[in-house]
């Protein structure tokens, strides 16, 4: 078990994925300080009901450990920070938000990590995403390329392609929070396929309402 300072965020960050951010909070600015001193790690979780700013927000339990690459403190005072994903964690107990959030946590690895049997699953994920990024391109919707380059792994797969999916956060906090990469690749597959479906009924016209 470990103590994190936490940042909750409106966005899910996944391991191995990078993340830039932007603190101008005056408690985030308390953490980055602490952080700069100390240990560069962070976690971050989802913010299930609530802002950003302010406070008062509901958060989920299960998060991902970031680790500060590049930070630059700008003449205001504000930093913007390049971070990137490094462990999957849980949640045991929310400490006072004193200065900033405190977390008490487990890491969480994927008890199948380097499995060679979820090799197929990976491989059938990544085809599944390049078809709906695919399409998402060429529905206008915002996606990154579908010869986006991923892991080798499949565990990093099931991370990454959840990351780059063009799903909504509640779906990719559903992923993070899968139990083992193998089921972490089930669901994204199926929730692939959903997606595949909607944007060809769009690409054909059939969210057409005039």
């Amino acid at each position: 078990m470990a103590v994190l300072p936490m940042f909750p965020l409106g966005s899910v960050l996944f391991p191995s994925l990078v993340l830039p951010l932007r603190v101008f909070e005056p408690r985030y600015r308390a953490l980055v300080h602490d952080c700069l001193t100390g240990d560069p790690e962070f976690g971050v979780v989802l913010i299930e009901r609530g802002s950003e700013v302010g406070g008062g927000d509901v958060r989920t339990q299960v998060g991902t450990v970031a680790r500060m690459l590049q930070c630059e403190e700008l003449p205001d005072g504000r930093f913007t920070l390049l971070t990137v994903g490094t462990h999957r964690f849980r949640v045991n107990a929310w400490l006072p938000d004193d200065p900033y959030p405190l977390a008490d946590v487990d890491l969480w690895p994927d008890p199948d990590d380097g499995d060679p049997t979820l090799a197929p699953a990976a491989e059938a994920a990544v085809s599944m995403l390049r078809r709906v990024l695919a399409l998402a391109t060429e529905a206008g919707v915002a996606a990154v390329p579908s010869t986006v380059e991923l892991a080798d792994d499949p565990a990093l797969i099931s991370h990454q392609a959840a990351a780059l999916s063009p799903l909504g956060p509640f779906d990719q906090q559903r992923l993070l929070s899968e139990p083992t990469a193998g089921a972490r690749l089930e669901a994204l597959h199926a929730m692939l396929v959903d997606a595949e479906a909607v944007l060809s009924m769009r690409l054909a016209g059939g969210d057409d309402q005039s």
